[in-house]
């Protein structure tokens, strides 16, 4: 039977803010509701916020959203600061795990395709913290670069996240509200018929512009002030816990993921590691099991488990303890 809902759905909003630097994007950030910043870049030491220190690794990073998806009432709003320091965290994880110099060195493009799969991941958590009712904010900076239209002469500069052309279209997708933040200039003709550029009010588009990406699902107006203020009201009505996040067919997609782990040449340790990552498993979900089935106390981290222990146990009955898991 088809489970058909009618009309508008609230949820938290997933939003996403790039701009140049110091226009004031963690400070917007700031004012969401109740706060919490994982602070990538270590840039928020002159903000009055809560916050979680710099993660040392992509596997860190991608633990302490799960562990804020899981734990109620730790925040209203999770703000990722910033999402190009977060991609740097990923291509540095890839690069160990595959044992390259760089994202360049895997040769046609492979290494951009691990990035990606690698991404999803943290879209993934992020997508449960939407579920757990808390609001997700993820700052970048933006780049310039310029631009040719197949279908026009000429090129033009435009603005961009500063990321890499892989990872900056998934997290379009993925939000509702993507916001550029910059500085209005305006320019004016002097007495002598020279131009000249004055103003540099700070503003934030909300809709795609030739020389720009932005969009929102809210209907806003074009340009607002770079303030709060402007789009509080998105963020007054109550939340819901959205069920839908989860996407039909997901479970295939993570078998599938799992099933080419299973088969790599990582470490059991390594493939342990990347089957969590696949379906969002923390290692506090984690040590709980271990723990309540005897085999070591829940203070041991997983990096301290036998191999034979995760190749005998873990992997072997992987299927099993996901569905335990759940299940709690």
């Amino acid at each position: 039977m088809l489970n058909i809902i009618e009309g508008k759905m609230n949820r938290p909003v997933k939003t996403v803010i790039y701009g140049a630097e110091g226009i004031g994007k963690s400070t917007l950030a700031s004012n969401f509701p109740k706060p919490l910043f994982i602070d990538t870049e270590g840039g928020t030491s002159q903000l009055g916020i809560r916050r979680i220190s710099k993660p040392g690794s992509w596997h860190e990073l991608i633990d302490i959203i799960n562990e804020v998806a899981a734990t109620p009432d730790i925040c209203d709003t999770l703000v990722i600061d910033t999402a190009d320091w977060a991609e740097i965290l990923c291509t540095l994880h890839i690069c160990k795990k595959y044992k390259q110099s760089s994202v360049e060195s895997f040769g046609y493009g492979k290494g951009y395709t691990y990035l990606a799969e690698e991404w999803q991941r943290l879209l993934t958590a992020c997508n449960k913290v939407i579920a757990s009712g808390k609001h997700v904010v993820i700052t970048a900076h933006a780049k310039m670069r310029k631009f040719e239209q197949p279908d026009e002469a000429g090129a033009y500069d435009r603005w961009e996240m500063k990321l890499s052309k892989q990872v900056a279209p998934l997290l379009k997708e993925w939000c509702d509200l993507l916001l550029f933040c910059n500085y209005k200039t305006f320019i004016v003709t002097t007495d002598t018929n020279a131009k000249k550029a004055q103003g540099g009010k700070r503003v934030m588009y909300t809709n795609h512009h030739p020389c720009w990406d932005a969009k929102n699902r809210y209907g806003l107006p074009n340009e607002l002030e770079l303030s709060f203020d402007e789009i509080k009201h998105l963020f007054e009505q109550p939340k819901v816990k959205d069920s839908l996040v989860p996407m039909p067919g997901i479970e295939k997609l993570a078998d599938a993921k799992a099933e080419v782990v299973m088969n790599s040449k990582d470490t059991p340790l390594d493939k342990l590691k990347n089957l969590m990552l696949t379906y969002g498993i923390t290692d506090a979900e984690l040590q709980q099991v271990v723990a309540a089935k005897g085999h070591y106390a829940k203070d041991v981290p997983i990096d301290q488990y036998d191999n034979k222990f995760i190749n005998g146990w873990l992997l072997k009955y992987w299927a099993k303890i996901v569905k335990l898991i759940n299940e709690n």
